[in-house]
């Protein structure tokens, strides 16, 4: 299996396990010329964008590590976009989530990861 393949498959073992959680997805994979968001969804009363991350061992560090600054601030600008997009009231409250799969079986759902990063 190829490792977009793999991801693919990734992204939706995520998904099951946040709908099973309560989450309503409203969208998978949503790209936009800043990049991409992996899933977005309802929970809780938040609009959630959630970054879906894959490490097949601790070699090259966690999963959860693999979401630093850089790609923090492209997740913001995507959402930032799907808002205006879709004409999402300002008052929505948002969160961001990272679901990071480790190994096959081992899945953490960290609910608001990261605060929004304005663009200055």
């Amino acid at each position: 299996m190829n490792a977009r393949q793999k991801g693919t498959d990734k992204e939706q073992l995520a998904a099951e396990y946040l709908e099973r959680q309560g989450m309503r997805i409203l969208e998978k994979n949503f790209r936009a010329r800043q990049g991409e968001i992996d899933l977005i969804g309802y929970h809780e009363g938040y609009l959630v964008f959630a970054e879906v991350k894959y490490r097949s061992s601790h070699v090259k560090g966690t999963a959860l590590d693999a979401v630093d600054i850089r790609k923090q601030r492209q997740i913001c600008k995507v959402a930032d976009y799907y808002r205006m997009l879709h004409k999402v009231n300002l008052n929505t409250s948002i969160r961001y989530d990272v679901v990071a799969i480790q190994g096959e079986d081992e899945i953490n759902w960290v609910k608001n990861a990261f605060p929004h990063i304005y663009r200055g």
